[in-house]
């Protein structure tokens, strides 16, 4: 390896047809239609292990994207992020079949509980034998808030608030509820677990009111690595504090920095390191032997995409109705309860083109948010170093057109020529997913992370050994 970064990879995806390459499940080479079998997610893991990718990152939304025109048969029609499937169910799977990939599940803890929320990724690290990543989001569509039984969405900067808590009570049940030794497996005296080193957490917060002790013995990572995507202020200050991954956008690698440098800037005031956070930003590849082949295979691409499902992605990210305005006509910066950081690279911070509702959509409809590098080997190269090196990255969630055939010639093609430049690994460094991003022997939390605060934090205080479950009620007839 190079003196220079190891550029790290996740594969981009989602349990549903179409993710950020809008309509292009129509393509003869796509198998995304296959979203809802075992052996599509199978046969992906193990080409992405092959390529020695660090894991496969899966997105989820827990609502419909009706923003664009009031109306979700846009995003039906074209199967834009709908039908989606729970993403915790191919992940064991997907872990049979390979031994070292990593698998990144989002979960929105907007409508989650903590106390069982924090069993199913323990559960997962268990089955992967440590190989689980929690991406945190907070959701951003008005339909899941909705959906939940509520009136409205939930204010952005409230739901990061919950967010925080939501995450200590987690830290509390993963790192200290059960000490390293609570299990003993003593076959002699019947002893599974010794309920003097399990311990009730007794949180009692704003949010959440968890007495009790964990419901999982120690997993081999305890706590999953910690992703987030939120790029907002407050998502920044949030990243700062827990993420150990962050997935940001970007048009440019000069507004990726400008992101990059203001996320380690919070990690710094949290008290963290500023290469504590790895820091991915999402960008699709197209690929081939040539330049012109590569060409020649985003021109094809492009005679399936619409304009309508686009921005009906769009509308959701954003939450503002791109029907509204003229084809034509400049968008400006509009603040909303949705995700608040999608608009800024097309408004704010463009300063070189003025962005109409038809670009934005056009931009978005092959790739999503993100940039798409078209070329040969080389050039798909130098762009990847160019964005890692001036973006201040330290990765990529790689995101396809076709799947799984983009992430097949990402590693057909451009893995090796990384290889020879000494900017990809050549061997998995460790078996978790904490050691595939931080380096062999790093399996645990970091002792900067808030999460560590709890290690050892309940020993010697009341366990279940010595804890009622629950207020013994006096007798009525007393």
């Amino acid at each position: 390896m190079s003196d220079k970064k190891r550029i790290a990879i996740n594969a981009f995806d989602m349990t549903c047809v179409g993710h950020q390459s809008f309509d292009l499940w129509r393509h003869p080479r796509s198998r995304a239609t296959e979203y809802n079998t075992l052996e599509y997610w199978t046969d992906l893991a193990k080409t992405l292990e092959k390529g020695l990718f660090d894991g496969i990152f899966l997105a989820d939304v827990v609502g419909i994207y009706d923003v664009y025109r009031n109306s979700a048969a846009p995003s039906i029609r074209g199967g834009a992020q709908v039908p989606v499937n729970d993403p915790f169910m191919q992940i064991s799977a997907m872990a049979a079949v390979t031994e070292n990939l990593g698998f990144g599940v989002t979960s929105a803890v907007t409508y989650e509980q903590p106390y069982t929320l924090a069993r199913k990724y323990a559960t997962l690290d268990h089955l992967t034998k440590g190989r689980v990543g929690f991406n945190v989001v907070t959701s951003y569509l008005p339909s899941a808030a909705e959906n939940q039984g509520l009136p409205r969405q939930i204010e952005h900067d409230k739901r990061y608030e919950i967010a925080d808590e939501f995450l200590d009570v987690c830290y509390k049940l993963w790192e200290g509820s059960w000490e390293d030794d609570a299990v003993v497996k003593d076959r002699e005296t019947g002893v599974y677990a010794d309920p003097s080193k399990v311990h009730p957490i007794q949180h009692e917060g704003k949010y959440f009111t968890v007495p009790g002790a964990g419901l999982t013995e120690p997993s081999p990572q305890r706590t999953p690595v910690i992703f987030q995507a939120g790029a907002s202020s407050r998502g920044q200050a949030f990243a700062g504090k827990h993420a150990e991954a962050v997935f940001v956008g970007g048009l440019r690698p000069d507004l990726t920095r400008f992101m990059t440098d203001k996320i380690r800037d919070e990690a710094e005031k949290a008290g963290r390191q500023r290469d504590d956070v790895k820091i991915f930003a999402m960008l699709s590849v197209i690929v081939d032997e040539t330049d012109e082949k590569a060409q020649a295979k985003y021109e094809e691409y492009l005679q399936y995409v619409s304009p309508e499902t686009s921005q009906a992605i769009i509308g959701g990210w954003s939450g503002v109705d791109l029907s509204q305005f003229g084809e034509d006509e400049v968008l400006n910066y509009i603040e909303t309860d949705s995700i608040q950081s999608f608009l800024t690279p097309f408004t704010l911070q463009s300063k070189d083109k003025e962005w109409t509702r038809e670009d934005i959509a056009k931009h978005c409809a092959i790739g999503g948010m993100g940039d798409v590098i078209i070329g040969g080997p080389e050039k798909v190269a130098d762009e990847l170093e160019r964005w890692i090196d001036e973006g201040g990255l330290d990765g990529i969630n790689l995101a396809y057109h076709v799947s799984p055939g983009s992430f097949e010639d990402f590693v057909e093609f451009v893995v090796p020529e990384l290889q020879k430049r000494g900017r990809y690994r050549t061997s998995y460094e460790g078996s978790t997913f904490r050691e595939n991003l931080y380096g062999e022997g790093r399996v645990a939390i970091d002792e900067h992370h808030p999460a560590a605060a709890y290690k050892g934090s309940y020993v010697g205080k009341p366990s279940t050994e010595d804890t009622p479950a629950r207020p013994v009620e006096e007798d009525a007839a007393a």
